[in-house]
């Protein structure tokens, strides 16, 4: 076939990672061709999306990574309902740079909303486009022809794709008018089909980064300084030398990492070698018992983000006034599998592969902190275990990239400790929420207020190196990131309910640890706050809370998402010490609706707060795949009922102390709450995302359940055990 993606990996010397049941990862084994896909790849066309194979199979091409959001598996069942083919029939291939279209970051609940349509709107053209030739050859209406499972079959005529094809690709534009199959069929689209992924990682078999392995592979590990700021004062290089099991030693000012041959070896030389240099200590970190207060004092920029109607005025004058602060600390991703990265460096040519979220994003910013061109470094993307945000998993890759073109030849895998993970990741940033409201004589909400503070909501590698940790303690001064994207801080501050007067201003800080997303970004703080406050509206307005936030929804699709939810828990009889309590949100006003409800017990005795069971209704849109759609949901719930109770990044007046599952940790099995989910499927509606939907209602449904059960107002996270004890 002329100028294939398959002719491209065998160009570049590829081989095939047969990654269980997912279907096979070519990953580049060694070795360059100049010539790259990617100045061809548009978009636009349908060959960008997808590839006719000689075995009667395709491959379809996504630039998004999976996650852990089952978008392999979402993405097979749209381009099989289009094509009307067997799903073993597709394949798909994720996120290369030169060989996937750019569809930049994996991120914000897109995947569905971006990739899959415009996959599925590609194999709807194929479609039209491969009868339309089989048409014109045969000589028969289009009306006649059947396309099915790889076949074109019309008056006792067969053919497959392939030789239809005559060796070529399908040429044609994505045609947005034909109409797709999947609002109507749905044979494939609407469907639970499992993820085969899943399997293989009960198996244990390969998936993930972490189990990339190849012939002749040297082990590294970069021995990290104590603080965010530490540079080297002087190095014990005699001794170093000396070091048995050492491949090579590299030293780029203040950034160190060490070769060998086997991991272990690497680990323990990396001990030996921090031993033998000495770091300049003088970072200084605020008093975290003092933080709140401390993030208050810090410069800001201050932007009126919403504002209708005289809040201001309207609370100014109000006798029936309520006001409160919300906390939220920093929180790490805490993924079970660290931060791992194996480059290869060759002829000025450098290979990656990653678990990061954008690998044309890492590609551009890597290739500049390493002042390469852009075509002389390819990124693939393989699945990381766990993510949830930007984690470490750019900046590991950095390093092995860094220490790669010092060791040319080479595989090179990096993987970070679980000390590393914990002090050097990106986190979710610490924010408050300051509220104020009024209710007027009817007991409706006549004015509300909102003041956010926080620091960014992103710092991601695009373009510019100082998003990398190694650019920290490089040579050349490549700047603070800043404060990144803003966005984040106020999505969702502005309650999606109907209220006369409104006012939202943010207030952007620079805190003082490392920063960037974390899974569902400020609209977890600001639902939290949102949806606490209205409990404790509709308690001074002396209504339900169902009643409440009823009155107040004008969205016919909101309304119904709380009424499905209402009968689930109305007149649920609970002991003493328990508690019920719900909250809604649309995930930034715009997108998939959620409404939730938690039943908890609180222990007065010991502080400790057990979440028994949670209950969601979720709409977003058309379901592509129901049991995917749980599934994302669920985890949402259980991480954030984990972030809600236990989770929080400690820190001294250098550094991270929150190092391992002690000192950070998370909710185990044991405490894992039962979760029960419904969707509502409306067909009719576009697809969008519901990874971050069940985030934010689920901490703000406990934190009013907590109070229900022992009166309790819950307006700092995590809902520690001393906070409870210290309100009986």
């Amino acid at each position: 076939m002329e100028n294939t993606r398959r002719q491209f990996i065998k160009k570049i010397g590829s081989v095939s990672i047969a990654f269980a049941t997912t279907g096979p990862v070519f990953v580049s084994g060694q070795g360059f061709s100049v010539e790259t896909l990617e100045n061809r790849l548009n978009k636009e066309e349908v060959n960008s999306w997808l590839e006719v194979l000689e075995n009667r199979r395709v491959r379809i091409f996504t630039g998004k990574l999976e996650l852990g959001q089952g978008i392999r598996t979402a993405i097979m069942q749209m381009a099989a309902e289009e094509l009307d083919t067997s799903l073993d029939l597709i394949e798909v291939h994720m996120a290369e740079t030169g060989v996937t279209p750019d569809e930049g970051f994996t991120a914000a609940s897109m995947s569905i909303e971006t990739s899959a349509m415009s996959v599925r709107q590609a194999a709807a053209s194929a479609r039209e486009i491969i009868l339309k030739i089989a048409a014109k050859k045969w000589e028969l209406p289009v009306s006649e022809l059947n396309l099915k499972d790889g076949r074109v079959t019309g008056q006792n005529k067969e053919v497959y794709l392939h030789e239809i094809l005559e060796g070529k690709q399908i040429d044609g534009a994505v045609d947005s008018s034909v109409a797709v199959k999947g609002k109507t069929v749905r044979k494939y689209v609407g469907q639970p089909i499992p993820r085969k992924d899943i399997e293989a990682m009960v198996r244990g078999e390969q998936i993930f980064v972490q189990d990339l392995r190849f012939p002749g592979m040297l082990h590294a590990r970069v021995v990290h300084p104590p603080s965010y700021t530490s540079k080297i004062v002087s190095v014990n290089a005699a001794q170093i030398e000396e070091l048995p099991s050492l491949v090579k030693m590299v030293r780029k000012g203040s950034f160190i990492g060490v070769l060998a041959e086997k991991e272990y070896e690497a680990i323990s030389l990396a001990q030996k070698v921090n031993s033998l240099v000495t770091w300049d200590r003088s970072s200084v970190l605020p008093d975290q018992n003092e933080l709140k207060s401390y993030l208050k004092s810090l410069p800001v920029e201050e932007k009126v983000q919403e504002n209708h109607g005289n809040a201001e005025s309207v609370l100014a004058t109000s006798d029936r006034k309520l006001e409160a602060s919300f906390f939220k600390p920093y929180l790490m991703h805490a993924a079970n599998g660290p931060s791992c990265a194996v480059a290869f460096f060759k002829n000025d040519k450098l290979q990656i592969w990653s678990h990061c979220q954008g690998a044309y994003p890492l590609r551009r910013t890597i290739a500049k902190l390493m002042e390469m061109p852009e075509d002389s470094v390819n990124v693939k993307a393989v699945p990381g275990s766990g993510c949830f945000g930007h984690n470490g998993a750019n900046d590991v890759a950095t390093e092995a990239a860094l220490l790669a073109r010092e060791y040319p030849g080479r595989h090179i895998r990096l993987q970070w400790s679980r000390d590393d993970e914990n002090r050097w990741e990106p986190f979710g940033t610490a924010m408050i929420a300051d509220l104020q409201a009024s209710l007027n004589a009817d007991g409706k909400i006549a004015a509300w207020k909102c003041d956010v503070w926080s620091d960014g909501h992103s710092n991601r590698p695009n373009e510019n190196p100082n998003t990398l940790l190694p650019s920290f303690f490089l040579e050349k001064d490549y700047g603070h990131p800043g404060i990144g994207y803003r966005g984040g801080a106020w999505r969702n501050a502005a309650p999606y309910y109907t209220i006369p007067n409104l006012k939202v201003d943010s207030h952007m800080f620079q805190g003082p640890l490392r920063i960037s997303s974390l899974r569902s970004l400020g609209t977890y703080t600001n639902i939290f706050a949102i949806e606490s406050f209205m409990d404790e509206l509709a308690e001074k307005a002396g209504k339900d809370p169902f009643q409440f936030r009823l009155e107040h929804s004008e969205d016919p699709r909101a309304i119904e998402c709380i009424k499905e939810l209402q009968p689930k828990v109305e007149g649920l009889k609970l002991k003493d010490n328990e508690g019920l309590g719900i909250a809604f949100s649309r995930y930034k006003n715009a997108t998939s609706y959620c409404a939730m409800a938690a039943k908890v017990y609180v222990n007065r005795a010991n502080g400790k707060v057990r979440v028994e069971k949670l209950w969601a209704v979720v709409e977003a849109g058309e379901t592509i795949n129901p049991d995917g759609l749980k599934n994302q949901v669920e985890g949402g719930m259980i991480q954030s009922a984990s972030w809600a109770l236990l989770e929080e990044v400690k820190f001294d007046n250098t550094h991270i102390t929150s190092l391992d599952w002690a000192t950070y940790p998370i909710l185990r099995f044991p405490d894992t709450p039962e979760v029960e989910v419904e969707i509502i499927d409306r067909v009719e509606e576009p697809a969008v995302g519901a990874g971050e939907a069940s985030m934010a209602p689920t901490t703000a449904a406990i934190a009013n359940a907590v109070y229900n059960a022992c009166g309790v107002r819950i307006r700092s996270l995590p809902i520690t055990k001393e906070l409870l004890k210290s309100k009986r």
